[in-house]
């Protein structure tokens, strides 16, 4: 199925954590939180203003964002857990540096 968000929407697909600590402790299921770090999979046109000029986005497909715990609605799409949220819910975007992917 394709979907693509209205206006100033954007589909995110949550990325999952580590589930070890740095100090090698494993995390159980039941005690994580759920990671506020996604994967844009689909935006929608832009923001529409009252004159009816239409500014596309910020974020693009294929950024990795970060996000408020409690931000946007969870649907389900194709079996797959997604997330619909408004541009603004977003808090950034995730840069990753050229030495962090070496090191990874």
């Amino acid at each position: 199925m394709s979907f693509k968000p209205l206006h100033d929407r954007v589909l995110v697909r949550r990325v999952e954590q580590d589930e070890r600590t740095a100090g090698g402790i494993i995390i159980p299921d039941t005690a994580k939180e759920k990671p506020m770090e996604g994967e844009v999979l689909s935006v929608g046109s832009g923001h529409k203003s009252e004159d009816g000029k239409v500014t596309p986005l910020d974020v693009q497909v294929g950024d990795r964002v970060l996000f408020g715990k409690w931000s946007g609605t969870e649907v389900k799409i194709d079996g797959e857990e997604l997330i619909i949220m408004k541009e603004s819910d977003i808090l950034g975007i995730i840069e990753v540096s050229v030495a962090s992917k070496k090191a990874a």
